[in-house]
């Protein structure tokens, strides 16, 4: 049983928010593993500051108690939703949940996009080299055919909390 969380920010001390909505997670669901942060160009709209990228192995199959947990960690950076790709302080996806396959709008799983953003891709990859998307494949092959990015590995992986 495990889920994956991506977890992203471009805004104030970045490598804080992101201990910081790790810390929350882990309040709520068990956290396994954590891969090292990546340093990633924004995606969409690009007139912003760079992210900072991880990803989070969890020992849960709830798929509601991973989006509960992830909810409260970007809630505990404040986030805001009032532009579509813009800045944030912390954006936390949930990209898979075991094998689990859904269209529920307000949860599809696996992410829809995750298969096409190296900055979910690489820290995945990381943390578990053998990862499988449900329905796209390896994360090895994804990554690889997605082509060169700008996706620079800056720091080991974020303590456990």
């Amino acid at each position: 049983m495990t889920a994956v969380v991506s977890l992203g920010t471009n805004l104030g001390d970045r490598m804080a928010r992101l201990r910081a909505g790790l810390e929350v997670i882990a309040q709520q669901v068990p956290v396994r593993a954590v891969s090292p942060v990546y340093e990633t160009a924004p995606v969409g709209v690009t007139d912003q500051t760079s992210y900072l990228n991880a990803v989070a192995l969890l020992d849960c199959d709830d798929p509601e108690a991973v989006f509960t947990a992830s909810q409260a960690a970007e809630q505990s950076q404040g986030r805001s939703r009032s532009r579509r790709w813009g800045p944030r302080t912390l954006d936390v996806d949930v990209i898979t949940v075991d094998a689990l396959i859904s269209d529920d709008p307000r949860l599809t799983l696996p992410h829809p996009r995750a298969y096409e953003r190296g900055f979910v891709l690489a820290p995945w990859l990381a943390v578990d080299p053998a990862a499988n998307l449900p329905g796209r494949g390896s994360v090895r092959a994804l990554l690889t055919g997605l082509g060169p990015q700008q996706i620079r590995r800056v720091a080991g992986p974020l303590p456990l909390p």
